[in-house]
């Protein structure tokens, strides 16, 4: 649950900042703007701090920055300054400035610095009005000239203005907002979105992949997220998920509704799980997130009625095999780094594994298939499917209780099991490297995921028996 606090008893001023408001000329007005200020309101920790001053030139306040830091005004031509007063520590030091629209997409804009401008006319280039909030350190003042603290109590994501349609990526922008603070777009928000709908092409996938990740790793109320998505008709750029609304499941084992419905209920519960909430990597959070919004686009291909016990039932055999092909179709298309696919792909098509007899082989070979992923954030995404599924049980079904506590037993919990044999082994033997090295090393690998090969020296022995040399008998070590 988000809390509304007060700014003044919340907002703790990093000491630089905190010299450098005190060094301005009396003339100048700074003000905390952004997300900080927003964070702070909902009592959410404060990671940055950008500060917007008004009423002095560009070149007065490099003076002043200079003094106590490293300047570095890559940023000038968005009258931007990144400032880092102490190693580690940096902070955007802005004049207010204006966007004037000049060409097609996100990177479209002439900006244009002005030390003048009020702050209402600084507040119109933003995109929210819960991101158009100012908070003055010095008086302890908000200036919010497009009620954004009120939207904010009310968990409204309202644009500022219709300038707002100049930016597609504003849209998913919005999604990953909604995501992440609870928030649900205002009707004349929606509408405007709907508007500049076709004009996502424009957007590099870069860009696109990056609101994808914010809303994947910092989503507090990811379906909500989704949901503005879908409302604003968006979801129609995203064809592996649009495709599963409407999709039909076993009400037996489904009765939150379609195959979306569930998808949405999966995440809302991936955000609640213990898991998650004590991740300390957000990497992780976004891969769990990401292969629980894709671990059901396989049904929309392989859902089909059959008669069981002399009823129909709805069933989707294989899907989690196809999910993956699609799970790495979206992926390769928002251009997600390598590392991320690898994670998520097998987190996807493993997801069903609790539907066989789990036997010690079975979990052995389950910790192989799913490198680089490991068993425990596999029964992460099989919790959140679980639990995805109102109004049954919410609680973590004993079946993956017992993966884990199998894989722990068989020290794979965190990695697959590690193979007797090297080559090193087989050429102490006088085995020359090459061909039939290789496979008599993966059949013994084989072997030992099987169960059949318990340790080093019987899987030593198997090649000596493969290779017509002598067993060991107990002589000393190889």
């Amino acid at each position: 649950m988000l809390v509304f606090t007060d700014m003044k008893d919340l907002m703790q001023i990093p000491h630089p900042l905190e010299t450098l408001i005190k060094e301005l000329p009396s003339h100048a007005r700074p003000y905390l703007v952004g997300g900080c200020v927003r964070d702070g309101l909902l009592g959410l920790p404060v990671k940055d701090y950008d500060l917007e001053i008004f009423g002095i030139r560009f070149d007065d306040l490099m003076v002043i920055l200079k003094k106590h830091g490293r300047t570095d005004t890559v940023g000038k031509s968005f009258g931007i300054i990144k400032w880092t007063p102490v190693k580690g520590q940096t902070f955007d030091i802005a004049l207010p400035r204006k966007e004037i629209k000049s060409g097609k997409g996100h990177r479209g804009f002439n900006v244009v610095a002005d030390p003048n401008l009020t702050t209402t006319e600084a507040a119109a280039r933003r995109d929210f009005t819960i991101n158009a909030i100012m908070y003055d350190p010095i008086r302890h003042e908000m200036m919010d000239p497009y009620d954004g603290r009120k939207d904010l109590e009310n968990r409204i994501l309202r644009c500022t203005s219709s300038a707002f349609a100049e930016d597609p990526l504003r849209v998913l922008r919005g999604m990953q907002f909604a995501g992440r603070f609870g928030l649900t777009g205002h009707p004349d928000t929606i509408k405007l979105c709907q508007s500049i709908k076709q004009e996502f092409h424009e957007l590099a996938s870069e860009r696109v992949w990056e609101e994808w990740r914010k809303w994947a790793c910092l989503s507090r109320f990811p379906s909500l997220g989704l949901a503005f998505l879908d409302q604003t008709g968006w979801m129609e750029h995203f064809p592996e998920l649009r495709s599963m609304q409407n999709v039909p499941q076993d009400p037996v084992w489904h009765p939150e509704g379609d195959v979306w419905k569930h998808t949405c209920h999966c995440c809302d519960a991936l955000v609640n799980l213990p898991s998650w909430t004590k991740a300390e990597n957000e990497e992780d959070r976004l891969v769990w997130m990401l292969a629980i919004l894709l671990h059901d686009t396989g049904k929309v291909s392989t859902t089909s009625k059959v008669e069981k016990d002399g009823q129909m039932r709805i069933v989707s055999p294989g899907h989690d095999r196809v999910s993956a092909i699609l799970a790495d179709e979206f992926l390769l298309r928002m251009k997600a780094p390598n590392i991320i696919r690898e994670r998520v792909i097998p987190l996807v098509a493993q997801h069903m594994i609790h539907v066989n007899t789990i036997t010690d082989r079975a979990v052995r070979r389950l910790a192989k298939r799913l490198e680089p992923e490991t068993i425990p954030s596999l029964c992460t995404v099989m919790s959140a499917d679980a639990m995805g599924r109102p109004p049954l049980s919410t609680s973590i079904p004993e079946h993956i209780h017992e993966i884990r506590k199998r894989a722990e037993e068989l020290d794979v919990l965190s990695n697959a099991p590690t193979p007797f044999l090297k080559g090193r082994d087989l050429m102490a033997m006088g085995i020359e490297p090459g061909k039939q090295m290789g496979e008599w090393l993966q059949q013994a690998y084989e072997l030992q995921l099987e169960g059949e090969l318990e340790n080093r020296e019987k899987a030593l022995n198997w090649v000596r028996v493969q290779t017509n040399r002598p067993p060991n008998t107990g002589g000393p070590c190889d």
